[in-house]
């Protein structure tokens, strides 16, 4: 993958995170600050459409939706969780990492479970991943909160990274370290689900 500049004034994406909508029918709905949001295709939703006043990077990268179900760190944390060791592109070295499957998440969702399902992964700084569900799943893609035992921040790979191990996919463990991660967004904030039509 190529190293991706990050945008100017990410630091203030906990500032411009969207707010919960309040649902009754949504425990989840008290949660905290909302580090990804999924929306299109899903069944479960606990916040309402894209504020272009309030939710800045939604409005600048030109993600809409009118409902949506945002996780933050701690329903993500509360999920079970996996962990893979890949040796990285930024350093070649071995790191640990921790998260929930991305397929669980989506699942949690009540994302549509045929494989062909288009998913879209959006980061922080405008990169998109477009993948399948089959894909996530075949690649047994985890949507990490934690490097090396700590959560992954702001400003590095986080605060969540989609990522997989190479070394265990076929199609990818011959490729040279830098063709590995492309299907890897890190700082992902944004999920979209499109049916398969």
């Amino acid at each position: 993958m190529k190293k991706r500049e990050f945008l100017a004034g990410a630091a203030a994406f906990g500032a411009s995170a969207p707010l919960l909508a309040k649902t009754a029918a949504m425990p989840e709905s008290s949660a905290t600050t909302p580090l990804v949001t999924l929306s299109g295709a899903i069944l479960h939703h606990n916040r309402g459409p894209v504020d272009p006043a309030l939710d800045q990077l939604f409005h600048k990268q030109r993600v809409r939706f009118d409902t949506g179900y945002a996780f933050d760190f701690g329903m993500l944390t509360r999920m079970p969780a996996q962990t893979i060791r890949p040796r990285l592109e930024y350093d070649a070295r071995r790191h640990t990492l921790r998260g929930p499957r991305l397929t669980d998440v989506l699942a949690h969702t009540g994302a549509p479970a045929n494989a062909q399902t288009q998913v879209l992964l959006r980061a922080i700084d405008g990169y998109v991943v477009a993948t399948t569900l089959g894909q996530l799943r075949d690649y047994q893609f985890l949507l990490a909160t934690h490097l090396d035992g700590k959560p992954l921040a702001l400003g590095g790979l986080g605060p969540l990274w989609a990522v997989y191990d190479p070394a265990e996919i076929p199609a990818l463990a011959s490729k040279p370290l830098k063709e590995q991660f492309t299907l890897c967004p890190w700082g992902i904030y944004h999920i979209q689900i499109n049916p398969v039509l």
